[in-house]
């Protein structure tokens, strides 16, 4: 019923936003307004938020700072992590209200927030008042709720109008929006991604296990490796760095923190079982997560070997992107099985058929398997030595949604089990 009448009266609607307001405003309430007592510095984007999130709380923790963050895998105080069990980037305003609060009465003074272009139009990270604000990225998602990439860009923007003119704004110079939010005033903006940036990445290699590069930051040039793969990494880590300067920590200690970070659960996590070919399991959804992602993949493998790719399509979520990203998959990797995902309502088999829509079955070797463990068993045993293997979609996830319910699933464990049954 509850459903049916959101729908009816839409997302924007006054009273759904009259709705939304009072709940952030009363979860403030209740748990004191903490975000008063610390240095909240919020991350947005299409892609990559959630590692950058990372990446930046284990700078701070290695700068010595008392940190907390909230991101849609993980809730961490200090280096204490917990699962964001339920896996949302909107994250419920009472939910991140407590948690504010829990940092304060642990004595944090600083606390990084993914926030997600849904909540940021609901309100639900309203009275945190950021100091820092930052954008990974923005590519084609979320039309079903933003309508427009117009209004996506623009409902992104709410986040930097939280610093009212003040505070800093770290963009990325080589995204198509940045001069929208180069336009929202700040007392201060520190650019990523091009040449002329504050901070600029070059000669970039990427290997199964690290990506290394040379990093330019105001004009003073470091080596900086990462020891998780793909070098759209690299990307993420000029923006926590950007962020990290932002509140006067220096290039040196967070050039020297990544050098031990490790790869956020479920984000490009390589599986480990004696294979001669690298798996990893990677939260992939968007076109441009896939494009950048398989493009990593096929400079780690070379000319020798190959790509080989598991996917299938979100329900209830853009269903236009579900073509394109079997077109993507099936330019990009050498083999692909198309299968089951999260559809959320959905008929899971109409869904799979929308995705295999868009495979060009002339650049690749297609397949489609329903069942999910089957299709990563075919994968695994198609693999030969020097090939990769990409499972992507459920990342982190710990429960599969399937029209009958939920059923206990960790693609990690799934991928072991595989492997160890080669």
């Amino acid at each position: 019923m509850l459903k049916r009448f959101k729908s009816l009266i839409g997302d924007r609607n006054p009273l759904r936003m009259l709705w939304h307001n009072s709940k952030v405003f009363l979860a403030a309430l209740r748990y004191g307004f903490p975000a008063r007592k610390l240095c909240v510095i919020g991350i947005t984007g299409t892609d990559g938020k959630t590692t950058t999130v990372g990446m930046l709380s284990h700078i701070l923790l290695h700068s010595g700072v008392d940190v907390g963050a909230a991101s849609t895998t993980h809730f961490q105080v200090r280096e204490n992590c917990e699962e964001n069990e339920t896996h949302l980037t909107s994250i419920n305003p009472f939910t991140l209200q407590r948690f504010l609060r829990r940092l304060v009465s642990e004595n944090c003074t600083h606390a990084v927030i993914e926030m997600s272009s849904h909540g940021l139009v609901q309100g639900r990270v309203s009275f945190t008042w950021p100091s820092v604000c930052a954008i990974t990225n923005l590519t084609l998602e979320s039309l079903d709720y933003h309508k427009t990439i117009d209004q996506y860009r623009n409902d992104k923007g709410i986040m930097f109008r939280m610093l009212q003119g003040k505070g800093t704004k770290v963009l990325n110079a080589a995204d198509e929006a940045y001069d929208f939010y180069n336009r929202i005033l700040s007392k201060r903006t520190i650019t990523y991604g091009t040449e002329h940036s504050d901070i600029s990445v070059h000669s970039a290699q990427t290997q199964s296990r690290s990506t290394k590069a040379v990093m330019k930051i105001e004009g003073t040039t470091k080596n900086i490796t990462l020891n998780i793969p793909g070098a759209f990494n690299l990307e993420n880590a000029m923006c926590a760095i950007g962020c990290a300067t932002a509140i006067g920590i220096s290039a040196d200690e967070s050039i020297a923190a990544l050098d031990s970070f490790e790869a956020i659960a479920g984000r490009m996590q390589r599986i480990e079982e004696g294979q001669d070919f690298d798996v990893f399991v990677d939260f992939t959804v968007t076109p441009a997560a896939y494009e950048t992602t398989l493009s990593s993949l096929r400079s780690i493998v070379g000319d020798d070997g190959k790509v080989l790719a598991l996917f299938g399509g979100i329900g209830n979520r853009m269903p236009e992107k579900r073509a394109m990203i079997g077109g993507i998959c099936s330019a990009l990797a050498d083999i692909i099985v198309v299968t089951e995902d999260e559809t959320y309502g959905e008929d899971p088999h109409a869904v799979l058929e929308e995705v295999w829509e868009g495979v060009d079955q002339e650049t690749c070797e297609a397949h489609k398997i329903f069942d999910r463990r089957e299709a990563i068993e075919f994968l695994c045993k198609k693999a030969q030595k020097g090939d990769a293997v990409i499972l992507c979609g459920m990342g982190p996830f710990t429960t599969f949604n399937k029209p009958e319910g939920p059923i206990e699933w960790d693609e990690r464990e799934v991928a072991r089990e595989v492997l160890r049954a080669l």
